[in-house]
């Protein structure tokens, strides 16, 4: 079988965010937070909220999307709500706008006011998005524009969630984690939009299957995922089983994923089984996109496993072949 494992540490350090892209994203972020803080105690006068980073930077599963753009989620919660009475609480649009004229001209575009957050906007680089909590009786509570108002809803339980499978599985699930979220973000250019990161995160974690090789292990949970999203496409909340996550795709985009997880579960298999590694390097590449390596030629592992396939044959015709009759004169 080709193995692949050493490629696929390549293809993890150019999707995978550099250090100095963390950095950058933590100095922009920390700057925010005292933008909304500043706001709060001078302006709004009262107490400033806190805040909880959430999200794929928070799990360490960010990776370089192929647009060049990256974002993190920052929590805003709010500390000078009634946390037992929520009667008398703001609307989500009044919050959206406290978080605006607090980050206003922070940079040079405008924040976006979105359904679910405010989103500061670094033109070309990254973004950050601010969704706003509260406390009620014990359960935080969103502040969602629109119909939905303030309702239910724990970021920090999925990372705390999360945190604990890469404990029980090892740094190999991160790995699979991203792999499978570059495999979308490459998927959605050509066949449109695949689903977020969180349903990607959940199915590798109900899916997962480690193994010595990245490649193998990538290859045995895309066709475990397969399994699970077929013929019902299903994803719910693993730290609220009763919120199904996959709620908002369409038929078409499940569907659209049920044919595309197919193609990356038969490829995958392919690729393990194939005896060329520059084959099975198409193979991961039609799936992964440039960014993963392609070996042109038949290289030196391949000319050694070519040289032991002949030698191995050879001591197999001498095994069964039957001794001369002159051998015993």
């Amino acid at each position: 079988m080709a193995d692949l494992h050493s490629e696929f540490g390549t293809f993890h350090d150019k999707v995978a965010l550099s250090s100095s892209k963390k950095a950058s994203l933590r100095t922009s972020r920390d700057a925010i937070r005292d933008r909304i803080r500043k706001h709060f105690i001078e302006v709004l006068k009262v107490d400033p909220p806190k805040f909880h980073a959430q999200g794929s930077f928070t799990m360490v599963t960010t990776m370089n999307p192929l647009d060049g753009e990256f974002d993190i989620d920052d929590g805003v919660y709010l500390q000078h709500l009634d946390p037992h009475d929520s009667s008398k609480w703001p609307t989500p649009e009044t919050v959206h706008g406290w978080i605006i004229d607090a980050i206003d001209d922070h940079t040079d575009e405008k924040p976006i006011d979105k359904r679910t957050c405010v989103r500061v906007q670094y033109a070309g680089q990254y973004h950050v998005d601010l969704p706003s909590y509260a406390k009620l009786n014990g359960d935080y509570m969103l502040a969602v524009k629109g119909d939905a108002g303030w309702h239910r809803s724990d970021p920090k339980a999925i990372t705390d969630w999360f945190k604990k499978r890469v404990k029980q599985n090892g740094e190999q699930f991160r790995r699979i984690v991203r792999y499978l979220k570059a495999w979308t973000d490459y998927q959605s250019g050509k066949r449109g939009k695949m689903p977020n990161g969180l349903i990607m995160t959940v199915l590798a974690s109900d899916c997962f299957c480690a193994d010595a090789r990245d490649d193998v292990s990538l290859a045995n949970t895309a066709a475990a995922i397969k399994r699970a999203v077929t013929p019902v496409f299903c994803v719910r909340n693993p730290t609220d089983t009763s919120e199904e996550i996959t709620r908002r795709l369409t038929d078409e985009q499940k569907s659209r994923f049920q044919a595309a997880i197919t193609d990356l579960a038969a490829d995958g298999a392919a690729a393990v089984a194939e005896k060329s590694r520059k084959k099975a390097s198409k193979l991961w590449q039609g799936q992964l996109g440039d960014r993963f390596p392609l070996i042109d030629e038949e290289d030196s592992k391949d000319e050694d496993r070519k040289k032991e396939d002949a030698n191995r044959l050879a001591a197999f015709f001498v095994s069964t072949k039957p001794p001369k009759p002159w051998a015993f004169q």
